[in-house]
C-alpha cells in the first residue's frame, strides 16, 4: 500500500504540473492576442494603401466612362487588359522582396534591404520595357481574341497613354515591399491617399478641359502613379529611420539580380496564374448561350471577390512580413504561430464579409445593375460566392506565408495544377455539359480555390521550418543561394 506521505507528494506533483500547464496555456493566449493585435494594426493600413492605389486607374476609367458608352467599354477593357498583362505581373515580381527584405530585416542585415530594392527595380524596369511593347500592339491582339473592333481600337488608344504608368507601377510595388517588410505601414496610408486626391485634380482637367479627352484619362493615371513614386522616394531618402536600410545607390545591386530573379519570376507566375483564372471565367461566360446575362453575373462575382480579397491582402502582407522576419531572426516557433494567428483572423474577417453579403446581396447587386432578373440570379449565386470568399481568404494568407518563406516555386505548381487542371475543367464540364451556366463556372472556381488552399496548407505543414530558418540566414548574406 502507498503511504499518506507518498500520496500527498503525488498530489502536489500533479497540482504543480497542472499549474505549469495552466501557466503555459495562459501565456500562449497572451502571445496569440499580442500577435493578433500586431497583425490587425499592420493589416488595416495595408488594406487602405492597396485600395487607394487600386483606385487610381479605376478613377480614370470612371472619368473616361462619362464621355460615352464606347469610351466606357474601351476603358474598362483596357483596364482589365492592363491588370492581367502588366499590373498583376509587377505585383508578382515585387514578391521576391517579401522574402529577401523580410528575412534580411529579421536577421538584422539592414544594409542588404537597399541592395535588394535596387536589384528588384532593375528587373522591373527591364520587364516594363517588354510589357510596354506588348501594350503598344494591344489592338491587333484583342482582335485576335475576337473582341469588338471598335472597342479594341478605343482600348488600344487608352493603353498607349498608360504605358508610362507601367514603369511607375513596377517601381511603386518594389518600394511598398521595402517599407512593408520593415513594418513601416502607417505612412503608406498617407502617401497613397495623397496621390489619389491629386489624381482627381489631374484627371478632370485633362479629360474635360483639354483636347486630350479620352486619352487624358489614362495619361492622368500615368502621371498620378509617377507622383506616387516621387512622394515615396522623397520619404525614403529623407526619413532617418531608413539610414541603415538605404545607404544610397550602389553597383553591388547588379550582383544580386540573379538572386532576386529566381524568386521574382515564380512569384510573378504565381500571382498571374490566379488573376488569369478569374479572367478565363469571364471569357467562358461570354461563350454561353445567354452570354450577356452570364457575363454580367460572373463579372459581378469577380468584382465582389476582388473587393473581399482586399481585406485578405492586408493579412497576406502581414503573414508574409511576420513569417519572413521571424525566420530571418531564427525564431521558428514564432513564425509558425504568426501563420496560425493570421489564418484565424482571415477566417473571422471572411465570415463578417460573408454575413454582410448574405443579408445585403440584393442591395449590393443593385449597385451593378437595375435588372430584376440579374439581381435575382446574383442572389442564387450568393451562397457559392460566400464559399469562394472563405477559401480565397485562407489561400491568400497561405500565399503570403509562401512568399515570406521563399516557396514561390512550389506555389506556382500548386496554382497551375489546382486552377487549370482541376478548377477550369470542372467549370467547363458543369457550365457547358451539365448546363449549370454561371453556377457551374463558379463551382469550378470553388474547386480550384479549395484545392489551392489545401495544397498550400499541405506545403506549409510538410516543409522543414527549422531548415528554412537556417537557409534564410545564409540567403540574405550571399547572392549565390536562393
Amino acid at each position: 500500500m502507498l503511504s499518506d506521505t507518498s500520496l500527498g507528494d503525488g498530489t502536489r506533483l500533479l497540482e504543480a504540473a497542472g499549474d505549469d500547464h495552466g501557466e503555459k496555456s495562459w501565456r500562449k493566449k497572451v502571445l496569440d492576442w499580442e500577435e493578433a493585435k500586431t497583425q490587425v494594426l499592420f493589416s488595416l493600413p495595408m488594406i487602405l494603401t492597396n485600395v487607394f492605389y487600386y483606385a487610381i486607374p479605376l478613377v480614370s476609367v470612371m472619368f473616361a466612362g462619362h464621355l460615352g458608352q464606347l469610351e466606357l467599354a474601351g476603358a474598362t477593357l483596357a483596364n482589365s487588359w492592363a491588370t492581367v498583362t502588366g499590373f498583376a505581373f509587377m505585383i508578382g515580381l515585387s514578391g521576391a522582396l517579401e522574402t529577401l527584405c523580410g528575412q534580411g530585416f529579421g536577421a538584422k542585415l539592414y544594409r542588404m534591404l537597399g541592395i535588394y530594392l535596387q536589384a528588384s527595380c532593375i528587373i522591373s524596369f527591364f520587364f516594363s520595357i517588354i510589357i510596354s511593347i506588348f501594350w503598344f500592339y494591344t489592338e491587333p491582339i484583342l482582335v485576335v481574341f475576337h473582341q469588338d473592333p471598335s472597342i479594341s481600337k478605343q482600348a488600344a488608344l487608352y493603353m498607349r497613354y498608360l504605358i508610362p504608368g507601367i514603369f511607375a507601377y513596377g517601381f511603386l510595388q518594389n518600394i511598398l515591399r521595402f517599407l512593408q517588410t520593415q513594418s513601416v505601414v502607417m505612412p503608406m496610408v498617407l502617401f497613397s491617399a495623397l496621390p489619389l486626391g491629386i489624381h482627381f485634380g489631374i484627371a478632370y482637367p485633362l479629360v474635360h478641359c483639354t483636347s486630350l479627352g479620352f486619352k487624358g484619362a489614362s495619361l492622368a493615371a500615368s502621371v498620378s502613379l509617377w507622383i506616387s513614386i516621387l512622394v515615396l522616394v522623397t520619404y525614403v531618402f529623407c526619413a532617418k529611420k531608413f539610414k541603415h536600410t538605404w545607404e544610397g545607390f550602389t553597383c553591388e545591386s547588379f550582383s544580386f539580380i540573379l538572386t532576386n530573379l529566381k524568386l521574382a519570376l515564380p512569384s510573378a507566375t504565381m500571382v498571374c496564374l490566379e488573376y488569369w483564372a478569374f479572367e478565363v471565367l469571364v471569357f467562358l461566360a461570354g461563350l454561353m448561350p445567354n452570354s450577356e446575362q452570364t457575363t454580367s453575373l460572373i463579372a459581378m462575382c469577380v468584382n465582389t471577390e476582388t473587393i473581399a480579397y482586399m481585406i485578405t491582402y492586408g493579412l497576406s502582407a502581414a503573414a508574409s512580413t511576420r513569417v519572413s522576419n521571424e525566420l530571418g531572426a531564427g525564431n521558428v516557433s514564432q513564425a509558425k504561430n504568426a501563420m496560425a494567428v493570421t489564418l484565424k483572423l482571415s477566417i473571422f474577417l471572411a465570415l463578417i464579409v460573408v454575413l454582410a453579403l448574405a443579408f445585403g446581396h440584393n442591395i449590393w447587386a443593385s449597385f451593378f445593375s437595375d435588372s430584376s432578373e440579374i439581381i435575382k440570379q446574383f442572389a442564387s449565386l450568393t451562397p457559392l460566392l460566400a464559399i469562394s470568399i472563405m477559401f480565397d481568404s485562407v489561400q491568400g494568407v497561405l500565399s503570403g506565408v509562401a512568399r515570406g518563406c521563399g516557396w514561390q516555386h512550389l506555389a506556382v505548381w500548386a496554382n497551375l495544377a489546382t486552377f487549370y487542371f482541376i478548377g477550369m475543367p470542372i467549370a467547363v464540364l458543369l457550365g457547358f455539359k451539365l448546363k449549370l451556366h454561371a453556377s457551374g463556372l463558379w463551382i469550378g472556381l470553388i474547386c480550384g480555390l479549395s484545392s489551392q488552399a489545401s495544397s498550400l496548407l499541405l506545403i506549409s505543414m510538410c516543409r522543414n521550418w527549422t531548415k528554412m530558418a537556417i537557409l534564410a540566414s545564409r540567403e540574405t548574406e550571399t547572392p549565390s543561394l536562393v
